[in-house]
């Protein structure tokens, strides 16, 4: 096992790549601290095996091959991380019991809460709509204050936390579908569209879910999540390599990755099914060497989402009645409204989150199938930069839906306007979502698995 290139250190907040395993070839380190530590990593996005090394606080060790983030080494405060996490629970409990935004025409107040939108959606039957802001905005903001709570007081007490393992792998679910910064902007966007019906009177629950926002962000980056498995399981097991002198990858050496607790093991156990009944010896989430029917899979997710982008975009989003008739309005007149208003900064990012990035999505996540599914070799780097990308940005395009939930909630003066969400909402929703699920079920290391290790990246 040859050693990591050694450095003088830079400074935080910059990266490093991992050493190669088995090879005579060594990576370049970005930060040059000592490469101590030795453990054998095998890249979530590539599958190649290489050796871990110590990076500075602050910094990133990246893979090799795909440059993709093994680990970022973050100071492990778990005190501070603590304080955070119950902060942010008591913002839930402020944001969800005290209205958001009022609406006030001739001396009469409207006001609504998270959960007064989404009981609005369902009674007027846009029941995939409320279910769609409640977990997001509701649900999945309050498991993430609650798992941190849960996984961070018995470690403070010199405690090990129940159900450890269960907890993680819910955190990381939540993590995913919490959308509490996306709600914050499709607020900042209702406001000003509502600026112009009445007067707007901000409630508490609007600056504490700014704060909440903050406060989840400031819990996940004041603690190492490795630190934490080590304190709560130990250091894992030592690997031995001599099996991977010779294979580059973890599964052609037997060695799967964990991708909810990133650890890199043999299956600690087989059931009937072969390897489909393996699972994590640490986490117990269930292993795959690929994910199950990725592109079948992403396939039915994509064909879906683009069949649905078309109704998204024709069909009106809000139905709006008032004393001098009704207006139906589709996404683009609410950006083209945004625009002659004024508001052309809210016009774009409307714009970019709720138009383009949809189709955008659509075709990349298409692009990165078509080229798995005939194992195309070149441009893997730039295909894994996009899938990175598709990852990042999916979930900014639920904005327009918050918007919605908003202004249907509060627009309900019956003897002078309302509004109603209309049927391209649900179809928009379900674009969003079903993109994501794309995203989620593609296995990137299909882009890798047609060229050797040995090649050099293109």
């Amino acid at each position: 096992m040859l050693n990591a290139h050694e450095a003088d250190a830079r400074g935080p907040g910059e990266t490093r790549r991992a050493s190669l395993a088995g090879n005579a070839r060594t990576a370049i380190s970005e930060v040059g601290a000592p490469c101590d530590r030795r453990e054998l990593i095998a890249c979530h996005e590539c599958d190649l095996l290489q050796h871990g090394c110590d990076v500075p606080p602050g910094g990133a060790l990246r893979c090799c091959r795909c440059r993709a983030v093994l680990y970022r080494c973050r100071r492990h405060d778990f005190d501070r991380a603590l304080a955070f996490a119950l902060a942010a629970g008591v913002l839930w409990v402020i944001s969800n019991a005290f209205p958001i935004v009022g609406l006030s025409v001739k001396g009469h107040l409207v006001q609504t809460t998270l959960i007064g939108a989404v009981g609005v959606l369902y009674r007027d039957g846009m029941w995939p709509l409320a279910a769609i802001v409640f977990v997001t905005t509701i649900l999945m903001p309050a498991l993430q204050a609650v798992g941190m709570v849960w996984l961070l007081l018995p470690l403070f007490l010199n405690r090990t936390p129940y159900r450890a393992d269960a907890v993680f792998r819910l955190l990381r679910i939540a993590r995913d579908w919490g959308m509490t910064e996306v709600l914050t902007l499709g607020l900042l966007v209702a406001v000003v569209k509502l600026a112009h019906i009445a007067s707007v009177v901000t409630g508490p629950a609007l600056w504490s879910l700014a704060g909440l926002m903050l406060l989840l962000v400031g819990t996940v980056l004041s603690y190492d999540e490795r630190e934490m498995w080590n304190r709560i399981e130990g250091a894992p097991p030592a690997i031995s390599m001599q099996e991977t002198l010779q294979r580059r990858t973890g599964a052609a050496s037997g060695l799967w990755v964990c991708h909810d607790c990133g650890m890199c093991a043999r299956a600690h156990r087989f059931g009937e099914h072969g390897a489909d009944g393996a699972y994590c010896p640490r986490c117990h989430a269930r292993l795959h060497v690929r994910k199950p029917a990725s592109l079948s899979r992403t396939w039915a997710y994509l064909i879906a989402a683009a069949i649905l982008y078309v109704p998204a975009n024709l069909l009106p989003v809000m139905n709006t009645t008032s004393l001098f008739g009704s207006q139906k309005d589709t996404i683009m007149s609410g950006v083209v409204y945004l625009w002659t208003s004024g508001s052309w900064p809210l016009a774009i990012i409307v714009f970019i989150a709720s138009i383009a990035v949809p189709i955008l999505k659509i075709l990349a996540i298409g692009y990165l199938a078509t080229t798995a599914s005939f194992r195309m070799t070149q441009r893997s780097l730039q295909r894994a930069r996009i899938y990175r990308v598709v990852e990042f940005v999916g979930r900014w395009s639920m904005l327009d839906i918050y918007v919605i939930a908003v202004l249907v909630a509060l627009v309900q003066f019956s003897a002078l306007a309302t509004i109603e969400a209309g049927p391209a909402a649900i179809a928009f929703g379900a674009v969003v979502v079903l993109t994501m699920f794309a995203a989620m079920s593609f296995d990137p290391r299909l882009i890798w698995d047609p060229q050797s290790p040995d090649e050099p990246s293109r």
